[in-house]
């Protein structure tokens, strides 16, 4: 049997449902998820190896208009990953019109070298008809080379669908990583990913932007190996947004520790300390230097 193996990657607006598709497809959680838009910041690899294939699924950033040097760094993340991959997933979500953004990202698609798959997300929180209407609307807006809906939510059959579509574009070739690899993310990354998703539980629209975080330290202690100690920083731009974090008494920086250890011992498959502090970097996202240093 011939076998394929190659890169895939999900682009779309922001809070298009790239990042739980991904995570559908590759049976674990790889990418943190969240309602609020540009959740996704790095370049992050899903690796699905079967029989017959092995799918590297690069999730990114939402391509958008950018309005700090964050975002500019976020699109260039975006348009790298897009000139190197075999196969894009462009991502609309079932629920929601076609808009200026969808258009935006569709023109820019059509300059690539890769075949485009528009996938129709979310089709679980929209009706038959939505579903319909928005498969007619993207085969108009773009000659794609496969156009498909999936409720990453609603069932393996809708992911296996997608597993099919993109797969059927790869170009033949061996395994490119060990069948039992998830993904090439360091641990630490996902760490800090995983902080970074309890602390934008609840927060308002304008706070997640600021949002960064770094891990300081990580150690098993010393009278109990068992135990590992993470250290970490949860970073924003202004001091008025340290009362929102850490909360009453805080309440807020606990139940975030709380929810973030919880999938960080999933994760390491051991107990875990840790240890949260929040400090400002006044306007981070606007400045190249404190960029580098938070890992952007």
């Amino acid at each position: 049997m011939t076998h394929k193996s190659g890169f895939a990657c999900f682009v779309g607006r922001p809070n298009a449902g790239k990042s739980t598709l991904t995570n559908a497809l590759v049976g674990s959680k790889i990418v943190i998820t969240s309602n609020k838009p540009q959740t996704t910041r790095h370049a992050v690899r899903g690796i699905v190896t079967r029989p017959e294939a092995q799918l590297i699924l690069v999730d990114t950033p939402g391509l958008h208009r950018p309005r700090t040097r964050l975002g500019e760094r976020l699109n260039d993340v975006v348009r790298s990953t897009l000139a190197e991959v075999d196969v894009i997933g462009f991502c609309v979500p079932a629920n929601e019109k076609i808009g200026p953004g969808d258009r935006f990202i569709a023109n820019e698609l059509k300059e690539l070298r890769a075949p485009v798959v528009a996938i129709v997300t979310k089709t679980d929180l929209a009706s038959r008809k939505q579903v319909a209407e928005q498969l007619v609307a993207l085969s108009q807006l773009a000659d794609f080379a496969d156009i498909v809906p999936v409720s990453s939510l609603g069932g393996p059959d809708d992911v296996e669908t997608v597993w099919d579509v993109l797969v059927s574009h790869l170009p033949e070739g061996p395994q490119l990583y060990d069948a039992d690899t998830e993904t090439d993310n360091d641990t630490e990354t996902r760490i800090a990913e995983l902080i970074r998703e309890a602390s934008l539980e609840g927060v308002r629209d304008e706070l997640p932007h600021s949002i960064a975080v770094t891990i300081d330290e990580m150690r098993p202690r010393e009278e109990n190996p068992e135990i590992t100690e993470i250290f970490a920083t949860i970073h924003l731009e202004r001091d008025s947004q340290k009362g929102i974090i850490i909360g009453h008494k805080g309440s807020r920086l606990k139940a975030i520790g709380t929810a973030a250890r919880k999938n960080i011992q999933e994760l390491l498959g051991s107990r875990v300390h840790l240890a949260l502090h929040v400090a400002v970097e006044s306007d981070w996202q606007r400045d190249p230097k404190k960029l580098d240093r938070l890992g952007f």
